[in-house]
């Protein structure tokens, strides 16, 4: 449908604009809708799942504060030294580690597993994909929905793990809030973007692979129990190897950041940080938006 413009042979349709009296909508504010629909409904069921949500992010983060900073201190065991000062120190280390590792795992828990599921035996996905927008914004909405997500369990375990603790053993937070709302945001970003490529990397059958190879190795050796500088004395001759090869692991660059946003700790510098998160931010999204594509259309 259009409007006729000028006269004779030279006569020529204008695009329409309006179907009676509805306006039409561009490309862009048809997607722009479809891409907050689909995170709405995101949101929707967690509100309906609130209490196994909070259930679910509260789990672990309470019981690495309660045996580590309450139970150790208590028998006489307690990580880092002796001594509550030396205690106190592992905390302000710990906490920081703890709202890390959680960022992390609802990343992987709200996209890889959900989607896992989505694209097994009934294949669910293809209910999202018939959405009026292209296939990778459905994969984007994924991202966007596992990264809030991250957000609230990060604004759940904070509070919760500062105080979990035996007495005389207290975690020194100093908030730092410029790094607090810019960190924080790509953290929860580029962890949801990891889901979004184990998700679509793993078959449903194989999931538990994911857990033992990829999850397990990230957190050891993701700097939530130590400083990424604590871990020079690693070396064979000259060479720095285990302060090295950390280097390849997301997981390190977030908790570092979280010391620096958190506490007054030595941490890696945040001209490194912010540049490498996004790094991998733009590897793991652009590698997860192939793969989902792949698997949609296969």
């Amino acid at each position: 449908m259009g409007v006729t413009t000028g006269t004779g042979s030279g006569a020529r349709k204008a695009p329409a604009t309006r179907i009676g009296d509805v306006p039409l909508r561009s490309t862009f504010d048809a997607s722009r809708s479809a891409l907050w629909a689909l995170v709405l409904r995101d949101l929707v069921v967690l509100r309906k799942h609130l209490i196994e949500f909070v259930i679910r992010v509260l789990v672990q983060p309470f019981l690495l504060c309660f045996v580590f900073l309450y139970v150790f201190p208590k028998i006489g065991q307690g990580i880092g030294g002796a001594g509550p000062a030396a205690q106190s120190a592992f905390a302000t280390l710990l906490v920081p580690g703890v709202v890390g590792i959680s960022i992390l795992f609802q990343g992987v828990q709200s996209v890889a597993l959900i989607m896992s599921q989505e694209f097994g035996f009934t294949r669910e996905i293809e209910d999202r994909v018939q959405a009026p927008c292209p296939i990778w914004l459905v994969a984007l909405a994924k991202v966007l929905s596992g990264a809030v997500q991250g957000l609230i369990s990060a604004i759940i375990v904070l509070p919760i793990a500062s105080v979990v603790h035996a007495q005389g053993v207290e975690a020194h937070l100093n908030l730092t809030w410029w790094v607090i709302v810019t960190l924080i945001p790509l953290a929860c970003v580029t962890m949801a973007s990891l889901g979004l490529l184990l998700g679509t990397s793993f078959e449903p059958r194989n999931i538990g692979l994911m857990f033992g190879f990829i999850i397990l190795p990230v957190t050891f050796l993701g700097g939530t129990y130590y400083e990424w500088t604590r871990l020079a004395p690693v070396k064979v001759g000259a060479w720095h190897w285990l302060q090295t090869v950390v280097l390849i692991n997301p997981l390190i660059y977030v908790n570092e950041g979280m010391r620096a946003a958190f506490t007054d700790a030595p941490h890696m510098h945040l001209y490194i940080i912010y540049p490498v998160l996004l790094g991998f931010l733009v590897l793991f999204l652009g590698l997860g938006l192939r793969n989902f594509r792949r698997r949609v259309l296969s």
